[in-house]
């Protein structure tokens, strides 16, 4: 059987399209178009970690620079225009993707109960019906405000007490929702009492095949071209073997078919698409050469492995003996010029000091950092100042690094 073939360059641009990426990164950033932008790619992750800022408002910066972090929080606590789950880790989700999300409560409710009943410690399942009754009288809470005769374990940050895990658990399982975060803390609340009754799970017989459907639909819009467990692996809920069985399912019917994708080491890798794929990446135009950071969680970049594949870009834990160690540190931010990842720097944001402090840029192999690259950093840099509201930019000594 001869498949068509997209080449790497037509394929990096189709992926960069799906994934906000291949326009100039420009346009309005709040309200419904902050929405739409977050819908288009499906998701965006939540993280703690503030170097410089937030990896979810890095996400939003890097394609609207307009975008400031009110901007989510009202979508988000204001609007409940979004809401809290998890995909592959904990993100904003637009609402009207909701109703496909009782499968995920169903299948977290069975997995958890099994998995944590051996890795948490015991009683969290004898703290339920506290726990939402103290919710149902005394309004949304955190998990500080739940369990506070209950004694922390010395096992550190995943170490919850009963009382949290209950939490967790009720939110991950779909009782309760999470109604927004301070500081980073997430506040919980009845499900009841934010989602739409249309919406909630007991409004809602949930019907898994439907649900696959949509799921491996949706994700294959937002990747252009996928294997069956890339398309699985996007939303975490559908299972390799459903995704697998889904995909054969639409192979045959002609509404998917096979093509093979050039790698970056020129090798060729057999993926799915919809009909017309090939056509529509050789129509697309090139990537603005601005450059620009992404967040180490962008997720055009999340799935390392195929960030490898496509652009050349290892991105993952290095290891050494006696014991694993990072290349580059533990957070790096990827930069992106054109269609290339050209490089990563190490940076952070010193409020205190009103400064940005550059401290090593490593280009990627075979690029060249050129006078007019390094302005076009400057310039990116200049932008991320302002963004996360501090004056000056000052590069360490020594900072344009030997690619590792």
């Amino acid at each position: 059987m001869v498949r068509a073939r997209l080449g790497n360059r037509a394929a990096r641009r189709l992926f960069l399209d799906r994934h906000g990426l291949l326009e100039a990164p420009s346009g309005p950033a709040k309200g419904a178009d902050l929405l739409e932008l977050i819908r288009r790619l499906g998701f965006v992750q939540l993280d703690s970690i503030n170097t410089v800022a937030r990896a979810h408002d890095v996400i939003l910066y890097s394609r609207r620079p307009s975008y400031r972090p009110a901007h989510l929080k009202q979508l988000y606590e204001g609007d409940r225009a979004l809401f809290e789950h998890w995909t592959h880790d904990a993100a904003v989700i637009p609402m009207a993707f909701y109703p496909h999300w009782h499968l995920r409560f169903q299948r977290d409710a069975d997995l958890l109960r099994k998995r944590w009943r051996n890795w948490r410690r015991d009683g969290f399942e004898e703290r339920f019906n506290a726990v939402l009754e103290h919710i149902r009288d005394h309004g949304p809470v955190s998990s500080s405000d739940v369990g506070k005769d209950e004694k922390k374990g010395s096992g550190g940050w995943w170490d919850w007490h009963p009382s949290k895990t209950a939490l967790e658990y009720l939110w991950r399982s779909g009782a309760l929702t999470v109604v927004g975060r301070e500081g980073f803390q997430k506040r919980y609340d009845l499900t009841e009492r934010v989602i739409e009754e249309q919406l909630h799970p007991a409004a809602s017989n949930c019907n898994a095949e439907a649900t696959v459907d949509w799921l491996c639909n949706a994700a294959l819009d937002r990747l252009g071209f996928a294997t069956s467990g890339e398309i699985a692996a996007f939303w975490d809920t559908a299972s390799a073997g459903e995704a697998k069985d889904w995909a054969t399912g639409q192979v045959n019917s002609g509404a998917l078919e096979e093509i093979e994708i050039e790698q970056a080491d020129g090798g060729w890798r057999r993926v799915l698409s919809r009909p017309g794929t090939v056509q529509q990446a050789a129509e697309l135009g090139p990537a603005p050469g601005r450059m620009r950071v992404l967040s180490p969680f962008d997720p055009a970049l999340r799935d390392r492995k195929r960030a490898e594949r496509l652009f050349g870009f290892h991105y993952r834990i290095e290891v050494f003996t006696p014991a694993p160690k990072r290349k580059y540190g533990y957070y790096v931010f990827p930069l992106m010029e054109g269609e290339r990842l050209v490089g990563r720097i190490d940076m952070k944001a010193d409020r205190s000091a009103d400064r940005l402090n550059v401290t090593a840029v490593w280009p990627e192999r075979g690029v060249a950092w050129s006078p007019r690259r390094i302005q076009r950093l400057e310039a990116e840099l200049d932008r991320v100042a302002r963004f996360v509201g501090v004056s000056e930019v000052v590069f360490a000594d020594s900072w344009l690094r030997e690619p590792l």
